[in-house]
């Protein structure tokens, strides 16, 4: 089975604010509104926002990321690496299944999940 797009992540300094512009604007029904994380969709086009300051975020080269649900976390990632991409931090076994991020070959970053 293929990779399934699961949302697009960005980093905002103010969660809520960023939210309510999407949706005024836009037209993106909110999901999930909270002070550190809000979900917003379009369709089937899933944001996602999450706090943070944003000269620790442009520090650390930080932009948009993409998320996908995959159904084999260990063959997708060596098959990222051939390809060159780097894993960003350790693969981490959480309860609801293994998640990791990783750095495609311009350095975006790419979420994972293996649910």
């Amino acid at each position: 089975m293929a990779a399934s797009f699961r949302w697009i992540l960005q980093l905002h300094k103010d969660v809520p604010k960023a939210a309510r512009f999407y949706s005024e604007g836009l037209d993106f029904s909110i999901n999930v509104c909270s002070l550190c994380w809000a979900e917003l969709q379009s369709g089937y086009l899933k944001l996602a926002f999450s706090h943070s300051e944003q000269q620790q975020a442009t520090q650390k080269g930080y932009s948009s990321l993409l998320s996908f649900t995959v159904t084999d976390m260990n063959n997708t990632v060596t098959k990222l690496m051939a390809l060159g991409a780097e894993l960003d931090g350790p693969i981490k076994y959480e309860v609801h299944g293994k998640i990791a991020a990783m750095r495609c070959i311009d350095g975006h970053v790419l979420g994972l999940c293996d649910t």
